[in-house]
């Protein structure tokens, strides 16, 4: 029972998804169990006002967020 509980835990850990430029719309997507097209719709009217209100955190957690393995 606890070998369950492990793999659950491990499986809901944010981690950025194979996508289309770094994965971090598709990684947030996956951990709140969302269509990610409603991230990447989101980061893009964030770009509309000059831009940095969305590349900012875009980077951000590019950096920070892991990789899937």
């Amino acid at each position: 029972m606890g070998d369950m509980t492990t793999t659950t835990a491990e499986n809901h850990k944010l981690r950025r998804q194979d996508g289309i430029v770094a994965g971090v719309c598709g990684g947030l997507a996956a951990f709140y169990g969302i269509n990610p097209i409603w991230l990447r719709i989101l980061f893009l009217i964030l770009l509309i006002p000059g831009g940095l209100p969305g590349f900012i955190p875009y980077v951000i957690l590019w950096l920070i967020v892991p990789k899937k393995r």
